[in-house]
C-alpha cells in the first residue's frame, strides 16, 4: 500500500497557481494500480481518497504511520464504489459482493478489511473515501436500487442527470461520510452549475465513464478568481470548502461525490450567483 499527502493550501496562495501547481495540490491523476492499494491523504478535512485494484488475490487495507492507529479504521469510517469489474469486500470475515456501480459503508472498529477480484480480466476497482469518525455505524451495502434517486436538469441547460445519494441519512448512518454518484445522460455535459460553496464541509469527486478522448474541464477556486483542471478518466479532484466544484465534459460523463465536514445536510450549500463568478 501506498500513501501520499497533500497539505492544505491558503486561497490567497491558490489565486497565483500555474495549471501545474493546481494539478499537483488539487488533481489526483492515478487511483488505480493493478495489485495494489494507492491512498492519498489530504489535510483537507483529513480525507483519505483512493483505490484498490485487486488482480491475482485479495489485497488488504493496511494502516500507516500518517493514520496513527493499528488498524485503518480504528477512528475512521470508509465509504467503498466499485467502478470496475464485479468483486468482493471482506470485512472482518463478512464477504459483501459488489457489481459495478455498487457501494459499501464500511463502520468504524471494524479490523480487517480485505479486497479481491470475481474475474482477474475484468478486475473490481474498488474506489475509496475515508473520514475521520467519532460513532460506529452499521457495514451496509448501498446498490443504486437501495439508493435515494433524484433526476434534475433540463436539456436546455445541457444537465439532465440522475443523483444517486448512497452514503446519506435517509439511507445509510454515518460519522459524518456522506457520498453518492451522479449520472449525466447523453447529451448533458454540465454539473452544478450555477456553482456553490460550502465552507463547513469539504469534497471530493471522482469523474469515470468517460472514452480516452474526452475530458471534464473541472472548474474550482474561490468565486471571482476561478481556476479549471482538465481531468481524464478515473481521475480525482479535491475540493476544499472555500472552492466552487463544477465540471463541464466534452461528452457525459459519471462522477462519485464524497463530502466530510461539519454536517450531514445535502442541501447546505451557499448559492453562487452567476454574474458574481470571475
Amino acid at each position: 500500500m501506498t500513501i501520499a499527502i497533500r497539505q492544505v493550501c491558503h486561497p490567497e496562495a491558490v489565486r497565483h497557481f500555474s495549471a501545474a501547481e493546481l494539478r499537483r495540490h488539487f488533481l489526483i491523476e492515478t487511483l488505480f494500480v493493478p495489485g495494489e492499494v494507492k491512498l492519498t491523504y489530504s489535510h483537507i478535512d483529513r480525507l483519505v481518497v483512493g483505490g484498490a485494484t485487486p488482480t491475482t488475490g485479495a489485497i488488504r487495507l493496511e494502516s500507516h504511520r500518517q493514520i496513527g492507529s493499528p488498524n485503518f479504521l480504528d477512528r475512521r469510517e470508509l465509504g467503498v464504489v466499485n467502478l470496475g469489474g464485479a468483486g468482493r469486500v471482506q470485512t472482518d470475515g463478512e464477504s459483501h459482493h459488489l457489481d459495478p456501480r455498487d457501494a459499501l459503508y464500511v463502520a468504524m472498529g471494524t479490523r480487517d478489511v480485505r479486497f479481491e477480484s470475481l474475474d482477474e480480466s475484468s478486475p473490481a476497482k474498488f474506489y475509496l473515501v475515508s473520514t475521520p469518525a467519532h460513532a460506529r455505524f452499521e457495514t451496509v451495502k448501498i446498490g443504486l436500487d437501495r439508493a435515494r434517486r433524484i433526476d434534475l436538469g433540463d436539456a436546455a441547460n445541457g444537465n439532465v442527470r440522475t443523483i444517486f445519494q448512497m452514503i446519506h441519512p435517509e439511507v445509510c448512518r454515518s460519522a459524518q461520510l456522506v457520498l453518492g454518484m451522479t449520472q449525466l445522460k447523453p447529451g448533458s455535459m454540465w454539473n452544478t452549475m450555477p456553482a456553490h460553496v460550502h465552507d463547513r464541509r469539504s469534497e471530493v469527486y471522482v469523474y469515470f465513464d468517460m472514452q480516452p478522448d474526452t475530458r471534464v474541464f473541472h472548474f474550482m477556486g474561490e468565486p471571482d478568481e476561478t481556476k479549471h483542471l482538465v481531468v481524464a478518466n478515473e481521475q480525482a479532484i479535491l475540493s476544499p470548502g472555500w472552492s466552487i466544484h463544477s465540471g463541464v465534459g466534452t461528452s457525459n460523463y459519471t462522477f462519485v461525490w464524497a463530502m466530510g465536514g461539519d454536517n450531514q445536510d445535502f442541501t447546505d450549500m451557499d448559492m453562487v450567483p452567476m454574474d458574481a463568478l470571475r
